[in-house]
């Protein structure tokens, strides 16, 4: 395993690769979040709720840690999904300051329906990005291995430097 302070090349390729297959993926979850009538994040939003981690409770405060948003940010979310009847809001009643957010019938059927399609899209893709982490993972694991191949006989050249004005 790689560790702090040891010898490795980063593979540069692998990263952008990784990052470029998560940014395509993310960007068909939104097109398909705004085709259904909901912004992207009132999308992130629906499926926080519903995907949290058993023993977390969906608070405001929790969810706007899952989105990595501002908890103002995360209130201005829920007052608009609310008034779309896509969630609904519930007091706690052994600590009420606590507000619960849960999903109305609506918001759990628009939020399955967005995700079948993003499921399809995810298997598509799936190949492709665990390929590229168990390539990072393994160069990790051999720091001595080179980042990123070489391509054997491609030509390259520098490029001369640029004079300065007056010399």
């Amino acid at each position: 395993m790689f560790k702090p302070g040891q010898e490795a090349t980063p593979d540069y390729q692998g990263i952008a690769e990784f990052r470029y297959q998560i940014r395509r993926f993310l960007r068909f979850t939104e097109q398909a979040a705004r085709a259904a009538g909901l912004e992207p994040q009132q999308h992130q939003l629906l499926l926080a709720v519903k995907g949290l981690p058993h023993g977390k409770k969906a608070t405001i405060g929790v969810l706007a840690e899952r989105l990595q948003i501002q908890h103002h940010s995360a209130v201005e979310l829920i007052d608009r999904l609310e008034g779309r009847k896509f969630v609904r809001r519930y007091r706690s009643r052994v600590d009420r300051r606590l507000v619960f957010i849960r999903l109305t019938a609506s918001g759990e059927k628009l939020l399955r329906e967005i995700s079948l399609y993003n499921l399809q899209e995810l298997q598509s893709v799936a190949p492709s990005v665990v390929r590229i982490l168990n390539e990072l993972i393994s160069g990790l694991n051999d720091p001595g291995a080179e980042g990123s191949p070489s391509k054997e006989g491609e030509e390259t050249a520098e490029l001369p430097e640029r004079k300065k004005a007056g010399v």
